[in-house]
């Protein structure tokens, strides 16, 4: 899948944040390479999930550098796939989850996944989320009052 520069989207309005989603397999310490790699090159991971199962896991991560990491990735032969995440800003906490899923509910907004940010953008909760729809969920998301966050907002 080709990698779109996550600053074209920002100054096109359309605040995305990049996910990799890195395919290792299932063993003490594949986690910890690729974390180490990507620290080597001055690059942090800002937010992660991971799924597991016997023999493979898929470690899905927002990084502080999408751009590096690409060339990283390709480089060291590390599988991999690509695709676009929109980053909800929840300014007063974990409590206006519940509203957030009401709005995307109400629009009939599919969500394919989500987790929690490891750092606080402006000292708040952030959610990213994968969804069926970007733009729909974009528009709802911004009509109910949140924040969408761009990858230079998430980025150190």
């Amino acid at each position: 899948m080709p990698f779109e520069n996550s600053s074209i989207a920002e100054k096109t309005g359309t605040p995305r944040v990049t996910q990799f989603s890195v395919f290792l397999p299932n063993k003490v310490g594949a986690l910890m390479e690729v974390v180490r790699l990507l620290n080597n090159h001055n690059v942090h991971v800002v937010a992660i999930s991971v799924q597991a199962s016997a023999d493979t896991a898929i470690v899905r991560i927002v990084v502080s550098d999408p751009e590096s990491v690409q060339d990283i990735f390709a480089e060291h032969e590390i599988p991999h796939s690509v695709c676009e995440l929109l980053v909800v800003e929840l300014p007063e906490g974990p409590t206006e989850l519940g509203r957030l899923l009401a709005s995307l509910l109400a629009a009939d907004v599919n969500i394919f996944g989500s987790y929690a940010l490891l750092t606080r953008p402006r000292g708040r909760t952030a959610l990213a989320l994968h969804v069926e729809d970007n733009e729909c969920a974009m528009s709802v998301i911004q009509q109910h009052g949140f924040e969408i966050l761009s990858q230079s907002d998430i980025s150190r």
